[in-house]
Order: structure tokens, then C-alpha cells, then sequence
């Protein structure tokens, strides 16, 4: 059904997309030069260290290469000790933090409670694949054999993902950006018809609501 507006959809878009944030894939993007200096391959995780996030799995995985978490939380210090031979860089954010995650081979996304995890996205744009578990969150943003593998088993999950193509990663990511989710918004907005346009009316709330909801009603769905 379409959205609907009270004024022509060409006013709406005039200006809009200068009006837009900027997005995420111009800070996380590919790197030509990687910034973690340890054995690969690079399998990381970014966020919050913190139960909820499942993110004693990540660690525990039998893993060929380095396994780096990046920020912080309740949960760290507890992890830290528990798997000493993971690398804990603590919190970064910005454009340290984009260059940690484009080092990555893989960004590993264990929870399973997330209801979308942005920073999956993030990830991709960087051209990193994503291993997670398929649930709701991953679900909804990973392209399976695309930007990402989603497994029960998360050390198959991660081996398969590095096989993936990076640019691939990005493609499918930049589908999420700003400017991409606000073209598919203006595909849907209509204008509402037979509303008054005398922008001098001294109340627009004064509407005659019942012929409003009349005019409403007869619109199809």
C-alpha cells in the first residue's frame, strides 16, 4: 500500500537526498592496507562485549588464523581470561574502527538476540563476509553465498564466508544505504487527493475530518 502525503511528490523530492546523512559505506569501505599486524586469517568481531551477545562462541571456535574482538562491555574481562589466546583491542570507533574491521577475513557476529546488527552491514561494505548464526538479525540483512554464510555451526559458517568475494560484499551492502532505502521511500509515497491548498487556511488541523477519512477510504489499496 502506498504511503500517503499531503503535498506532490515532486516537492517531496526536491533536495531530499541532500538532506540525507552520510552513509556508512563512505567511512567502512575496502582498505589497501591492513592495520592488524597478527597470523591470518583475520576472523573479528566489533560491538559490545556483553552477554546477551553470545559472544563466548566466537572465541571457543577452532580457528586456523588470529580471532579478534574489538570493543568492550561487562563481558570482557571475564572472556579475556577465559580465552586468553584471543586478541581484545577494546573500544574504537570511527575511522580506527572502520580500518580494524576492513583488516578482517571474516567478521564473525555470534548473537543471536540482535534484531538487525548494523554493524553486519558495516562489515560488508568493508568488504568483509559475515559468518552468524541464522537467526532473525542475520536473516535479514546476510545474503546467503552472496555477503555471507549463516551456520549452527559457526566454524563452518566462518570457513565458508572467507570463500566469498568481496566486492560482492559491498555490492550487497550499498542495497542498505542512505541513498538506496530513500529511492525505494519515494516509490511509495502518494499525494492525498481533494485536500485543501490554501497554504493561508489558519488551521490546517481544522479539517473536516469525516470527508477526510471519506477521501481516505476511497483510495485503494
Amino acid at each position: 500500500m502506498p504511503l500517503l502525503i499531503s503535498q506532490p511528490r515532486t516537492d517531496l523530492a526536491e533536495g531530499f537526498f541532500e538532506t540525507l546523512p552520510e552513509d556508512a559505506t563512505q567511512l567502512f569501505r575496502p582498505r589497501k592496507q591492513r592495520i592488524i599486524d597478527m597470523p591470518g586469517p583475520i576472523a573479528l568481531y566489533a560491538g559490545r562485549v556483553a552477554p546477551e551477545k553470545t559472544l563466548e562462541d566466537f572465541p571457543a571456535v577452532d580457528f586456523p588464523g588470529s580471532k579478534v574482538i574489538v570493543g568492550d562491555g561487562p563481558a570482557r574481562k571475564s572472556l579475556q581470561a577465559k580465552f586468553p589466546e584471543a586478541h581484545f583491542l577494546g573500544y574504537h570507533h570511527g575511522e580506527n574502527l572502520a580500518r580494524l574491521v576492513a583488516s578482517a577475513d571474516v567478521f564473525v557476529f555470534p548473537s543471536r538476540t540482535d534484531t538487525l546488527g548494523l554493524v553486519m552491514l558495516e562489515a560488508m561494505a568493508s568488504g568483509v563476509p559475515v559468518a552468524a548464526y541464522p537467526v532473525p538479525g542475520p536473516l535479514d540483512v546476510v545474503l546467503e553465498g552472496v555477503s555471507g554464510c549463516l551456520d549452527e555451526n559457526l566454524a563452518a559458517a566462518m570457513e565458508k564466508a572467507m570463500q566469498l568475494e568481496p566486492t560482492d560484499c559491498r555490492t550487497f551492502a550499498a542495497e542498505f544505504s542512505w541513498h538506496h532505502c530513500s529511492k525505494i521511500f519515494l516509490t511509495l509515497v502518494q499525494p492525498i487527493p481533494n485536500l485543501p491548498t490554501d497554504t493561508n487556511q489558519q488551521d490546517q488541523g481544522e479539517y473536516d475530518q469525516s470527508s477526510r477519512a471519506k477521501t481516505l477510504r476511497k483510495i485503494p489499496a
